[in-house]
């Protein structure tokens, strides 16, 4: 599902909603959610998971074209957990 897909379904779902408060409250909530995660705070919403950050340290890399020798920098990269409701729904469906 993409965010265009999101929006229009919020939309629909709900017809008292404008499409473009729709477009507004999704963008107002992931710009929640990115700014949480570049605070280094964690996210939880029940039911569905959580996002934190991992820290992956400085390595030695190997260009795969070339082969030789790369200095890949440590990061900090986001990482999703779903959560046991979320896991048990899509046990379910498959």
């Amino acid at each position: 599902m993409t965010k265009s897909e999101l929006i229009a379904q919020l939309a629909e779902r709900f017809p008292q909603l404008v499409a473009k408060d729709a477009d507004f409250a999704v963008k107002m909530i992931l710009d929640a959610m990115s700014d949480a995660l570049v605070r280094g705070d964690r996210i939880e919403i029940r039911g569905f998971g959580s996002f934190a950050l991992n820290y992956r340290p400085p390595r030695t890399g190997r260009n795969p074209k070339s082969g030789e020798k790369v200095s890949v920098p440590a990061k900090w990269v986001p990482h999703f957990k779903a959560g046991k409701e979320l896991r048990e729904r899509v046990d379910q469906s498959i």
